[in-house]
């Protein structure tokens, strides 16, 4: 039975500076990934999450691994594969996170086709991928893989999540996001991605551009201008950001990739029919939801997700 909401990529060990008057003096451990942190989001906000993909048996592997597991995530799908754990290292500057990472060969980048369990195809409602994850064969080649397998059997969910410095081959990087991007059924993508995947296009005209692609819903976040959506055929969908007290904005993005989705399945639409035909009012909630998690991971330092509660009070909700 199809029930899990299911991201699949990296996992790793974020480092985010201590700092004193102002200088960095060192570091505290936090665990991160984009696709991770997607997965965590989806188990947070209520539903049934699994991570997939490939995780070292060193101790940052093994305390990765058991995050996981204490957070209610299916780690079914997670590998434990002889290598190191990547391990990143996060500075803000101008405001904004600025990365380091150490992950040449290390576990989450081994993750191949063969791999993937058959339950994961068999179980999963949605899948989530992005990210660095697409960088490095065979990882990359696992996620497209995937993304294959599932395709009009599952809704595919994609957010870039581009890190343009750690870029090295990129005609093959873009070969891959043009494949998924022609997969995919919801695309949700950050302006300042968008605007190295679409260099000099005006934010409506690129929305065109994806859903031409593919995309069945292109979701756009606009920084402190807030999130809009768009469909075939229709006017857009915004919501504003919701006003706090900004601690960082690091697993910001991927907030607004579990609220989305979490958002989508309290509606029961994770499928492409369901995309298309769900009422405005209910796009436009599940935008607000999305954007009222985002804003409550950027009151708290690193990429600490809220739970249905916080996203609830956020709101001014009674229940669910």
């Amino acid at each position: 039975m199809r029930q899990l909401l299911t991201s699949m990529g990296e996992l790793l060990i974020d480092f985010l500076p201590i700092t004193d008057h102002g200088q960095t003096t060192g570091f505290s451990m936090y665990p991160g990934g984009s696709p991770m942190n997607v997965a965590l989001g989806f188990a947070r906000l209520g539903q049934p999450a699994a991570f997939a993909g490939g995780v070292s048996r060193d101790f940052f592997g093994r305390t990765l691994r058991s995050f996981l597991d204490k957070e209610g995530v299916d780690t079914r799908f997670l590998i434990d594969i002889d290598a190191p754990s990547t391990l990143s290292f996060v500075a803000i500057e101008h405001d904004e996170p600025a990365y380091t990472f150490y992950g040449e060969g290390a576990a989450d980048t081994l993750y191949t086709p063969e791999l993937i369990s058959p339950a994961l195809y068999a179980e999963t409602r949605a899948l989530h991928v992005g990210s660095i994850s697409l960088l490095r064969a065979p990882t990359a080649d696992a996620v497209v893989a995937a993304c294959e397998a599932l395709h009009g059997k599952a809704l595919i969910s994609f957010d870039p999540n581009i890190r343009a410095g750690l870029i090295g081959d990129e005609a093959s990087y873009r070969q891959r996001i043009e494949r998924i991007l022609g997969l995919a059924d919801l695309v949700k993508i950050s302006v300042v991605d968008l605007a190295w995947l679409l260099p000099n296009v005006p934010v409506e005209a690129a929305a065109a551009q994806l859903l031409a692609h593919g995309a069945a819903l292109v979701v756009i976040t606009l920084g402190g201008d807030g999130i809009m959506a768009w469909r075939h055929g229709e006017a857009p969908v915004h919501v504003p950001v919701f006003p706090v007290q900004l601690a960082d904005t690091i697993g910001a993005g991927d907030t607004v990739d579990a609220g989305l989705l979490v958002g989508l399945a309290e509606r029961d639409a994770l499928t492409r029919a369901a995309l298309t035909t769900l009422a405005r009012p209910e796009l436009e909630a599940t935008l607000r939801f999305a954007a009222a998690a985002a804003a409550i991971t950027c009151q708290r330092v690193g990429a600490d997700l809220p739970r249905r509660a916080d996203v609830a009070a956020l709101l001014g909700e009674t229940g669910t």
